[in-house]
């Protein structure tokens, strides 16, 4: 009988680089060390691997373990991943040190995305998991988005079309959306639309049943004032704004309950009557997720033509390089990333 041919491997996730001052590389690491145990999905991290090297280095006497890294291409790096820690160049060297941005540190951090996007859509990553930048460094060096999810979706435009993201916090506890993001809450007031309702949860519904298998998802939305509003009293946006964004969203055919009053959404018998939450901002959103989720919540970037999750966490400059940084966050980005991405393969 012929030997059957080897199955071949699933793509790998591309991870990218973060801040490299930051706690990216140490998660990494640890996410790294981990792999046989928790049976994680083979990744690779887009940077320079001398920094890569040397952070293992430094963290290898605190972690207790041999801390191996190997220069791969894309195409071997499923392979490698059982025995080192695979590192794809980027061309741009990272020079800082734990805890202290350089002037290296933007270049590398962008130059990271960029090659994470490009190698999902040339079909070389199935994935793309973001370590966390520093947007304060980044806008020194003349970056002018207000985070990862915007520079993203620029990145995934197609025919000079930049499409819509939309963030999502994802946990096995709670999902959440703002419809508006990184912007003052005053400002959030101004963008607040029924349209902006109605193409963020439109997004949703479609990735919860592609990416998420759920045939039906049921999704609460809140109001913005205190009691949604208390019938005009407390404000008007539930009946003017996000009143009429539902009925447009239940004649679409999607499940949508509200607006709801924000402080009753959260607790434990409410979150098992929904899918996900929608929120009209940001902390509306990530204040609830961070209580009951704060270290395995991922950030779900949706609306793009490929899968992108990060840790929901920030740099930590202040533990970089101690082998303090708890990789549970980005462990989870990783599954989640891998989850998806079979998803929308069947």
């Amino acid at each position: 009988m012929a030997d059957r041919a080897a199955k071949p491997l699933p793509l790998p996730l591309a991870l990218t680089l973060g801040e490299p001052a930051g706690i990216g590389p140490d998660i990494t690491i640890a996410a790294w060390l981990r792999r046989r145990e928790l049976n994680l999905p083979a990744f690779y991290l887009l940077g320079d691997e001398a920094l890569i090297a040397r952070r293992a280095k430094a963290l290898a006497p605190s972690l207790g373990a041999e801390i191996r890294t190997a220069a791969v291409s894309p195409g071997e790096a499923a392979s490698a991943f059982i025995d080192a820690l695979p590192v794809v160049a980027t061309g741009e060297r990272a020079t800082a040190e734990p805890g202290k941005p350089d002037a290296s540190s933007a270049p590398a951090a962008l130059a990271s995305i960029r090659q994470a996007v490009t190698d999902v859509r040339e079909g070389r990553a199935g994935a793309i998991v973001t370590n966390p930048i520093a947007k304060s460094v980044l806008y020194r060096s003349g970056f002018r988005h207000p985070g990862h999810t915007e520079f993203l979706a620029e990145l995934a435009a197609e025919n000079g079309r930049v499409p819509q993201p939309v963030m999502m916090l994802w946990s096995p506890q709670l999902a959440v959306v703002p419809v508006t993001i990184h912007v003052s809450l005053r400002d959030a007031l101004g963008e607040l639309t029924s349209e902006l309702i109605v193409s963020t949860v439109r997004i949703v519904a479609t990735e919860l049943k592609s990416r998420f298998g759920i045939a039906r998802p049921r999704i609460a939305v809140s109001g913005l004032n205190p009691h949604a509003g208390e019938d005009g009293s407390l404000g008007h946006e539930e009946q003017t704004i996000i009143a009429p964004a539902l009925r447009t969203l239940r004649g679409d055919g999607i499940e949508t309950r509200g607006p709801l009053p924000a402080d009753t959404m959260f607790h434990e018998a409410a979150r098992s009557t929904y899918d996900c939450a929608i929120c009209m901002y940001h902390d509306q959103a990530l204040i609830p997720i961070k209580t009951v989720a704060f270290d395995n919540a991922v950030n779900v970037t949706l609306g793009l033509p490929f899968v992108r999750t990060s840790p929901d966490h920030g740099t930590a400059f202040d533990i970089a390089g101690t082998a303090k940084a708890n990789p549970a966050s980005l462990i989870a980005a990783l599954r989640l990333a891998s989850r998806m991405a079979a998803s929308q393969d069947k």
